[in-house]
């Protein structure tokens, strides 16, 4: 099979689908790999590293585009890159399609195969391609909204674990999975006053479990959650229900409540945000100020440390990009049905369940469409 990479072109998105080691391991399975030059630079990989591991270099993403038969990337493609795609290409890269009905109706119109990382499934029900994104997004957006509390940030002017004498910042965090943990662990290491919220009883007695009395942690009702944004210096949103548009737990009438200065790191910005003032920005202009709340709503937050970010995706992605390749997509989703969850896209039709439901499509079943 015929493999290509092609450099990302998301403002300042960094990472790239495949390293030089995953690289030779298609190569010693039989397949050939096209690489754009440079898509590896800002991870700090170079073109002869690509080249060693047996890569074919291009200059242009259109050799890529226009040949491969499975493209495999890091985010979404953008509009000049969908209208690249055909029939009989597979495309495996993160989509997050609910909050993006453009983006749907172009890879429909492409009539290409379009695997999303997010909502492939393990049989633990967890999100392994998701998980590495969330744990460096968790992680980082504490690191942000501490900066973003800063004076020159138009924050509270507040640091986050305070000093002797003076409080630390509250931060409240939205949701108690993988980045919810880890913006937890961050906040806790920082020495913040952190409460965490979440509406699965198990998931409160695991973070209890792992950071004891150094956490508050809250079943949300709407007057609870109210009262804790409102208290909060920084609240980070973590909400996750996959392949589905993100709940907007933070009100408007919420948002006037707060602060004069506090933060919201909105993590759930790939799949529509949960404030309802969320709207997606880029690392090169990363914020914005709406009723004096900063808010942080990067959509690719990971792509700011992308090196250690495509090294962790690739660990999780490469056995699966192996699948493909060795079977054929069909094949390869048929003997693996969490890599089946992973089909949104086939033929001009949506394929996941809770992406047909977010954008109100008509569904075609993943087994009808590995029938057809």
């Amino acid at each position: 099979m015929l493999v290509g990479v092609p450099k990302e072109i998301k403002d300042h998105e960094d990472r790239v689908g495949l390293v030089p080691a995953a690289v030779r391991e298609l190569v010693a399975h039989g397949h050939r790999v096209l690489v754009q030059s440079d898509a590896g630079r800002g991870a700090g990989i170079f073109d002869d590293d690509f080249a060693r591991a047996g890569a074919t270099l291009v200059d242009h993403a259109g050799s890529i585009w226009s040949s491969a038969d499975l493209i495999v990337k890091v985010k979404e493609p953008l509009a000049t890159e969908r209208k690249q795609l055909h029939q009989g290409q597979v495309l495996f890269t993160y989509l997050h399609l609910a909050p993006d009905p453009d983006q749907a109706s172009d890879l429909m119109r492409s009539h290409a195969t379009c695997i999303a990382y997010e909502t492939v499934t393990d049989p633990r029900g967890t999100l392994p391609l998701l998980t590495p994104m969330s744990e460096v997004a968790g992680r980082m957006s504490v690191q942000v909204g501490a900066h973003c509390l800063e004076n020159a940030q138009h924050g509270r002017g507040i640091l986050l674990g305070g000093v002797p004498g003076v409080a630390p910042a509250n931060v409240l965090v939205l949701g108690g999975g993988v980045a919810g943990t880890n913006a937890v662990l961050m906040a806790v290491g920082l020495g913040a006053d952190v409460t965490v919220v979440d509406r699965s009883a198990e998931a409160l007695r695991r973070l209890v479990a792992q950071f004891g009395t150094r956490i508050k942690t809250v079943f949300p009702t709407q007057e609870t959650l109210a009262r804790l944004v409102a208290e909060s210096d920084l609240v980070i949103g973590t909400i996750l229900i996959p392949g589905a548009a993100a709940p907007k737990l933070i009100t408007r009438n919420m948002l006037r409540e707060m602060k004069p200065g506090s933060v919201i790191v909105d993590v759930s910005i790939d799949q529509g945000g949960c404030a309802e003032t969320s709207k997606p920005t880029t690392h090169s202009s990363p914020t914005y100020i709406v009723d004096g709340v900063v808010h942080y709503c990067v959509a690719n937050m990971p792509g700011g440390v992308a090196r250690t970010s495509t090294f962790a995706l690739n660990n999780v992605t490469l056995p699966f990009v192996l699948a493909i390749a060795n079977k054929g997509w069909r094949q390869a989703l048929r003997d693996e049905p969490h890599l089946r969850n992973g089909l949104n896209v086939h033929d001009g039709q949506i394929t996941h369940p809770a992406v047909a439901a977010a954008l109100g499509r008509e569904l075609l079943a993943s087994d009808l469409a590995l029938a057809a």
